[in-house]
């Protein structure tokens, strides 16, 4: 599977030395569950499984090595995650994991738009600072419906 490799990357959990410490960013709702999340060097809720916080992991983590930018409605990527040349080539079969994961993350954004768009200002601009991005092929959300 693919994810599975991330308790073993770890990646997104860990601040390199020299770095500052990487405050996640956290949905409304979030914010009144966990108050902050602060990942100065490891997550502390890094466990030998990966995420101790399992489905209940804050939405910005669920959402890498994803970038939303709400600005273009456009993914990016983390080119530093090892997952990414798999991810793409599994886009393409709509019953791939990275597929799956693409349209939970993008039902999740669409709600978001409307009830947290500030979230995802902060949540790209924090991106922007901590990841090399690179646009993720075919990835623009469809066009906000007039109301």
């Amino acid at each position: 599977m693919l994810f599975e490799y991330c308790a073993e990357c770890r990646r997104c959990c860990n601040v390199d030395e020299g770095h500052p410490a990487l405050d996640v960013t956290l949905t409304k709702i979030e914010q009144k569950k966990f108050g902050s999340i602060c990942i100065e060097r490891n997550c502390s809720h890094l466990g030998d499984e990966g995420c101790t916080l399992g489905h209940e992991k804050p939405f910005s983590c669920s959402l890498y090595p994803l970038s939303f930018d709400p600005a273009s409605r456009l993914f990016s990527y983390d080119s530093e995650c090892p997952l990414m040349p798999t991810y793409i080539a599994q886009l393409p079969d709509a019953s791939s994991e990275a597929s799956q994961h693409l349209k939970t993350i993008t039902q999740k954004i669409l709600k978001f738009e409307t009830s947290d768009p500030n979230f995802l200002k902060e949540n790209h601009a924090i991106d922007i600072d901590y990841f090399e991005l690179i646009a993720l092929p075919h990835s623009a959300l469809p066009t906000r419906s007039a109301k």
